[in-house]
């Protein structure tokens, strides 16, 4: 009891609200026991029959102490005076007729009644309305098929049974009186609230946590039970209690407990059978008997679908449309997303897309546009992306907020049953985690699902958090047409052939209610298949497939010019000596007045301050030159992923610089040491119309936040969106969006994406979990062949990019990254770009760039060839090693080392694919005396080997050899002992450099 006393100590100084807040997360699940010393007697509404009851009334009490019975205002006060409970309470004084509280449900019961009995009826009262709020979705009549619900058959006329922590009665007959509405199951109060039947027809105050009072505040047990079974022991079963929001809770109590409040008026009816009429008719004149369902929302002016598809169907392409909303009188966008048979895989990227429709309009609140997501109740629940998505629905830069969620719920995951397909009672209790509602609805019931959707809406439109309609259906052919679902689930699919289509049963019931007359159904059929037959008859004349018909986002405009195809060339990827210099200047600096940053980052900015007087770059003041250029011209630059406000990589750095600045380089988010929250991003502060910057360390996933990456680049050609792994290994758990969207998404969903993949790449000794980026899954995705030697024409290089899937590069220097980002902007279309990006070279002291390779005129290097001794008398040179990546330094260093500067070229390929065919056919063949060597850090089996080695041996124009100086074949991606590390890297500069290596096969 104790805890009690502190409880309500602390909750003292809060107001109301704050006081419901807190007591939600605490009391609700505190069960109050006795000291030994206390008195059963000295607290009876103290003991766990009443402790859901305890929130509900202090929350009243606080708001005016007349609101409760007085004895409750004595057991408050007293406890916040410091009393122990047992102490707390007292008996109140006898109360005259005319006393507020108590005293009117007395007058209404007929006399004087005992106190306490009465108040712990109200308190059985109140844990019963509780009940049915938090546990009455469990024995809702969700399933169309009636398989999923108890079965009473042989059972006794009379038994208690708990059900998940709530003891009912099960009776096969209503209790006396209570009318037959409910014949399945009636719930009803045991011992366990203290309440009898013979209670039925007493009348109790309705507590201010319910709504089904309508305007009475007092009913009989019997109405509150029958109010009770109608708003949540239905056609709809609402799980909400488990929200930590008190104003949120009510809401969702008012629009399901209120008197009337599903009840349609003749002329909604009518419409919902037109649209069902069309829905099902579609489907019939195609064939076609899957689920169909059609979104519709009057609060927003676009809105995206996610829909998962399952291989063998034809919706896997997405399309564009717009449409008259009638509601609203305005036009209204949609988009289908292309998703692959990967189910939820497209979650995500609908959440990216929206996310970027919603910046680029300036819709901050998220009431213009919105996102709708479907999904399968196996695949729900199943999946971990589904987790991912929920977890990015309230960070502040990948908010869209709130999506409505549609499961359609099958009760069954291709031949598998929900009892072996997850381990939770529903598919939908992920969302729990983010506190969205969950409205289960049979789907059998076309009012019931019309008006859990336009809850759903209006919950979204108030709260702007994410909702999820749970439609509870079943499949009537199985997988597909041609399944035999029999097989496996015998039972479900004999009482499915039984089962009257949704469509008949409604038209009977409204016929029942004489909303409609058989003719006039059967003439609305009539008319709509009519549409139908039309409309296939004009599609006969259609001779050209639009592709523009097949994309979510056409990009209007981007692809032509005045009307014609842009030209395919690409200007010059440089920027002036101002521009760098003042990029360079903000870089350097903090725009902010009054300001105070780590004395860290002012080293740092100093740093950066003398490189930009010297005209050199570094790898982080590289990539603010491109990011800033970009911004001044208007293109919007979003740069995602975990850390990469800061720059967080890790590596053995130390022999180049202090301590205190290792694990960061970027640092384009500054926050002041004194302010909290108070940050300054100096990019924004390039150019009074600029585009804006948005920087955001996302949450620890890859999986969601790469395919919400590629959704937000979706939107738009006119923005770089960057995603950066915090180890380029961690890509792995991102492989699928990579494999489904990425690499193939042109050739599968025929339309372009620009997406930037940052992934930091090097063998640096850290062990085979931050080593490698697995170069070599990239490259074997490449679609170009490497057999085959390409025609040179004019912009060779150009046509190259623009007929490949994607672009991987590995750059070695800043002013190559600077304009590798740059071009893929400038350039007349979008492709992928992968970058293995390193990270001992943030700060490698020969990795900087002069301010000149950045200049007008100036290119991205697909190569960069030798420029040393070597290259001035080449028919002296023994050996060409090729490479590519920071290898290059070490390669370097041991040739000065060895003294081999004039013997051994060193070139390094900086464009991997789409390979430079030309300009390595003219390196091999400056130097035809010399051996071809092809040099990697990583193991034979691995990086860029079977990649290179065929390509070059297209390319070279004799017999002469390819050989390999590496790490051997293994397993894993690296070592974890350094020591180990540097004695491999030894031998393969050994190999590299010794020119007698190769005496057997390549």
């Amino acid at each position: 009891m104790h805890r009690l006393r502190t409880t309500f100590a602390r909750l003292r100084p809060l107001t109301a609200a704050q006081t419901a807040q807190r007591l939600s997360r605490g009391l609700r699940t505190f069960q109050p026991t006795r000291c030994p010393n206390e008195s059963v007697a000295a607290e009876p509404f103290l003991n766990g029959t009443s402790s859901n009851y305890m929130e509900e009334m202090y929350y009243t009490w606080l708001e005016n102490p007349r609101n409760v019975h007085k004895s409750w205002d004595i057991f408050f006060r007293n406890a916040n005076a410091g009393a122990l409970p047992g102490a707390a309470y007292q008996s109140p004084p006898p109360l005259s007729r005319t006393s507020q509280g108590i005293a009117s449900v007395q007058a209404l019961a007929g006399g004087q009644v005992n106190v306490e009995k009465l108040v712990e009826d109200h308190l059985a009262v109140q844990s019963l309305i509780r009940a049915y709020q938090v546990r009455g979705h469990h024995i809702a009549k969700l399933d169309p098929l009636d398989i999923s619900c108890v079965d009473f058959d042989d059972a006794p006329s009379f038994e208690i049974f708990p059900y998940h922590g709530l003891f009912l009665f099960h009776t096969l007959s209503p209790l006396s009186g209570l009318g037959a509405p409910f014949p399945h199951v009636n719930v009803f109060t045991t011992g366990f609230y203290g309440l009898a039947e013979s209670d039925l027809d007493k009348v109790f105050r309705l507590p201010t946590t319910t709504f089904i009072g309508g305007n009475e505040s007092v009913l009989p047990l019997r109405e509150i039970i029958r109010r009770l079974e109608a708003a949540y022991c239905q056609h709809i079963g609402v799980e909400f209690m488990f929200i930590n929001d008190v104003e949120q809770c009510q809401w969702i109590r008012q629009k399901f407990e209120t008197p009337g409040v599903m009840q349609f008026s003749l002329e909604e009816k009518r419409t919902l059978l037109g649209r069902m009429i069309r829905s099902t008719r579609f489907e019939h004149f195609l064939l076609h008997d899957e689920f169909t369902i059609v979104g519709h929302n009057c609060f927003t002016q676009n809105v995206f679908f996610g829909v998962q598809g399952s291989g063998d169907v034809k919706y896997h392409l997405g399309m564009y449309h717009k449409r008259i909303n009638r509601v609203s009188d305005r036009y209204i966008t949609m988009s289908l997303m292309a998703n692959p048979s990967h189910l939820e895989a497209v979650d995500p990227v609908v959440q990216g897309k929206t996310k970027a429709e919603q910046f680029y309009c300036g819709d901050t609140e998220g009431k213009r546009v919105m996102s709708i997501l479907l999904h399968g109740d196996a695949a729900f629940a199943g999946q971990g992306i589904v987790y991912e998505t929920f977890h990015l629905s309230d960070l502040p830069s990948y908010t869209t907020h709130g999506t409505i969620h549609v499961v359609v719920n099958n009760q069954i995951g291709f031949t598998t049953d929900p009892r072996m397909a997850r381990s939770s009672p529903y598919p939908t209790d992920v969302a729990r985690v983010v506190n969205a509602p969950i409205f289960h609805v049979n789907a059998d019931d076309p009012e019931a699902v019309t008006y859990v959707c336009k809850v759903a809406a209006e919950w979204r439109n108030t709260f702007h958090k994410d909702v999820v309609v749970d439609l509870v259906c079943y499949r009537r052919n199985g997988h597909n047409e041609m399944d035999e679902p029999m097989f496996t689930q015998p039972l479900m699919y004999k009482r499915i052939k039984k089962q009257k289509g949704v469509l008949q049963k409604f038209v009977e019931k409204l016929i029942a209610e004489e909303v409609v007359t058989t003719q006039e159904y059967e003439e609305e059929v009539a008319r709509y298949d009519k549409i139908c037959e039309e409309a296939y008859t004009r599609s006969k004349d259609e001779k050209i497939l639009h592709i523009k018909h097949w994309l979510d986002s056409p990009w209007p405009g981007f692809f032509t010019l005045d009307g014609q195809p842009r030209s395919m060339s690409c200007p010059s990827t440089g920027i002036s000596e101002d521009e760098l210099l003042r990029i360079g200047n903000v870089a350097a600096s903090v725009p902010v007045q009054d300001f105070t940053i780590h004395g860290g980052l002012s080293r740092i900015l100093k740093g950066r301050a003398n490189m930009v007087s010297q005209r050199v770059c570094d790898w982080a003041l590289g990539e603010y030159m491109a990011f800033g250029s970009l911004l001044k011209d208007g293109i919007h630059v979003r740069l995602s992923g975990q850390d990469v406000e800061r720059g967080k990589f890790s590596g053995d750095f130390t022999h180049f610089f202090s301590a205190d600045l290792l694990h960061s380089h970027r640092h384009h988010v500054l926050h002041d040491q004194n302010v909290d929250k108070r940050i300054c991003i100096p990019m924004n502060h390039i150019s009074p119309d600029q585009a804006p910057y948005t920087v955001c360390n996302s949450s620890l996933s890859e999986y969601g936040v790469l395919g919400f990456e590629l959704g937000f680049a979706m939107a738009s050609p006119n923005a770089l969106v960057l995603w950066e792994a915090q180890f380029g290994d961690f890509h792995n758990t991102a492989q699928c969006i990579i494999d489904q969207f990425i690499s193939s998404g042109q050739a599968k969903w025929v339309r372009q994406n620009g997406i930037v993949l940052l992934l930091p790449h090097g063998m640096e000794g850290m062990g085979p979990e931050h080593s490698s980026a697995r170069p070599e899954r990239f490259l074997q995705m490449c679609n170009d062949d490497p057999d085959v030697f390409p025609v040179m024409s004019e912009d060779f290089a150009v046509h190259q990019l623009y007929e490949c899937n994607w672009i991987v590069v590995n750059c070695s220097t800043p002013a190559n990254y600077f304009h590798v980002l740059r071009r893929q902007i400038l350039q007349t279309f979008r492709k992928p770009l992968i970058v293995f990006t390193p990270k001992s070279l943030l700060r490698h002291p020969e990795a900087k760039s002069s301010f000149d390779d950045m200049l007008p005129g100036t290119h991205f290097k697909r190569v960069i060839p030798e420029d040393g001794p070597a290259a001035a008398s080449p028919d002296k040179v023994r050996r060409v090693i090729f490479c590519t990546g920071k290898i290059y330094y070490e390669l370097t260093r041991e040739r000065k080392n060895r003294g081999m500067d004039d013997t051994v070229a060193i070139v390094r390929i900086e464009q991997l694919s789409p390979f430079p065919f030309d300009l390595m056919k003219a390196e091999t063949d400056r130097y035809l005396n010399a051996d071809l060597v092809w040099c990697q850090e990583e193991h034979k089996n691995q990086g860029y080997y079977d990649y290179i080695k065929p390509r070059l041996r297209t390319t070279i124009t004799n017999t002469r050899t390819i050989w390999y100086a590496g790490r051997e074949s293994a397993a894993a991606p690296a070592t974890g002992n350094k020591q180990t590390h540097l004695t491999e890297l030894q031998r393969l500069l050994d190999t590299a450099f010794d020119l007698k290596a190769f005496s057997g096969k390549p």
